[in-house]
């Protein structure tokens, strides 16, 4: 290695390192931030904590490449470039791409390195760490209930809150359904205020309740007659308990093989072979549902006639005049001929309806295989593009430090983030073709990276500060004159 490629990686490790934890911190604080409510509180190992942010840091790493690679070029050429050493360098003829040349090759690596990881180590660790945060979920099921929507996670009962403080863990106008006899909803608790708890064996859930009425219909509702009369129990209590015994929610490793299917938690090859058996899928169905409709209603094909054995027979027949008979009819006929129609439209309206929603919904699925095969590629790619961006620009800007290279950093990498996610929304959705979607930010990056190596290679003074102030002055003193 030469000395000058020395010297530039010597400038560029420091900050790139740097740069990387920075990242890596941020987005731990805000994958812990979004899941706070379902860590904390739960009495869980300090191992299994460590081990959950350790796959989520390992899955992290190929979102954290491209930033943590845009700020550490911009901030090596800048700080070259504010120490005049670009200058020294260029005075000695060593031209800019030379200068850049050690970066790229290192930023090559580092992408090919990308790709490595979000092929064939990422899907694993993802698989890792959701099935970890599932089990985590379901250690502490009483931490999982939302105001206003029913919760189902506890054996035979349905149960809903209208409140819950969070401080003190009290819970505001409950309602219970208890499905232990499976008859339907014939047991009902509404209880003004309550608490949840979990004993210290964990082995049951203790539902304590304060000022509620218990509504029971005593036979169920399996009685044939729905209009008989029927026993009927009202219980009103100003405290009651309900132990349910919940083994199932100590802390067990669920298998991983139930989060397999994610298009998170496989390869390339694999979301190939999915996507494949899912398109066979799609059109089997296709082909399915064209059938059914066709064989329904009024679209049912007619018994064919052989046309060769039976001309004479139909030349004699005649074309069914639907006017004139629909007008021979009564009123009461007419009424009866218009309900069927109306009844078949609806029918073949509901049957199309229902099928062309489970059909979106598959093509969705091959869609979102699509975009997560094309998301690797682009992902790692996006570090290479990072640095046609951060290098030019650090030469172009030549400031140094933290201040202007995280500024322009962030913006930059915002907007390529909020772009990539709204093409692959599209994508996904199918408005957008799989390939536009996904690349489309890319392709951006690829412009602007062009745009800012031209720039630089011509000692460009679009972002001179001075060069503006010279150029206003002129035409201050432009205008004097005249």
């Amino acid at each position: 290695m030469k000395a000058l490629d020395r010297f530039v990686l010597k400038h560029f490790f420091g900050p790139f390192t740097l740069s990387f934890v920075l990242v890596m911190f941020v987005l731990l604080m805000q994958f812990l931030w979004k899941w706070v409510d379902e860590l904390v509180g739960k009495g869980l190992d300090w191992t299994v904590f460590v081990e959950l942010m350790t796959y989520i840091g390992i899955s992290l790493m190929p979102l954290a490449l491209p930033l943590a690679m845009l700020l550490s070029t911009l901030m090596a050429m800048g700080n070259m470039g504010e120490n005049n050493e670009t200058l020294a360098l260029k005075a000695a003829g060593v031209s800019l791409a030379r200068i850049m040349s050690p970066l790229f090759f290192t930023v090559a690596i580092f992408t090919v390195g990308a790709f490595f990881l979000s092929n064939n180590v990422v899907p694993y660790i993802n698989l890792k760490a959701f099935s970890l945060l599932y089990d985590v979920q379901q250690k502490r099921p009483e931490l999982q209930i939302r105001e206003g929507v029913f919760y189902n996670g506890i054996p035979n009962i349905s149960l809903k809150i209208g409140a819950k403080d969070e401080k003190t863990n009290l819970l505001k106008r409950i309602l219970i359904y208890n499905h232990k006899q499976a008859n339907g909803n014939v047991d009902v608790t509404y209880a003004d205020s309550g608490y949840m708890k979990i004993t210290d064996d964990q082995r049951y859930l203790v539902v304590t309740l304060y000022n509620g009425n218990t509504y029971q219909d005593e036979q169920g509702s399996a009685t044939p007659d729905a209009y008989e009369k029927k026993p009927f129990r009202h219980t009103y209590f100003g405290k009651q308990q309900i132990i349910v015994e919940i083994n199932n929610y100590k802390f067990d490793r669920t298998n991983e093989n139930l989060f397999k299917d994610s298009e998170r938690m496989q390869n390339i090859d694999q979301l190939a072979k999915s996507r494949d058996s899912l398109d066979k899928q799609r059109q089997y169905k296709v082909s399915m549902y064209l059938s059914g409709f066709l064989h329904t209603g009024y679209f049912r094909k007619a018994n064919e006639i052989d046309t060769t054995l039976k001309t004479k027979a139909l030349e004699k027949l005649e074309t069914f005049k639907f006017d004139s008979t629909y007008k021979s009819l009564d009123n009461r006929m007419k009424m009866q001929v218009v309900d069927n129609a109306l009844s078949s439209a609806q029918s073949a309206q509901q049957y199309i309806t229902s099928n062309s929603w489970d059909l979106q919904l598959n093509t969705e699925q091959i869609n979102r295989m699509g975009v997560e095969m094309n998301k690797k590629f682009t992902l790692s790619l996006a570090a290479l593009l990072f640095f046609f961006i951060g290098a030019p620009l650090g030469a172009i800007i030549r400031k140094g430090g933290f201040g202007m290279p995280i500024v322009v950093s962030v913006l930059f990498f915002i907007a390529y983030y909020i772009i990539s996610i709204t093409g692959e929304k599209f994508a996904r959705e199918g408005v957008w073709s799989i390939f536009a979607g996904t690349w489309f930010s890319s392709f951006i990056l690829l412009a602007i990276g062009i745009f800012l190596s031209y720039k630089s290679m011509n000692e460009s003074q679009m972002f001179n500060t001075d060069a503006y102030v010279q150029f206003f002055k002129r035409i201050v003193r432009f205008k004097q004159r005249k």
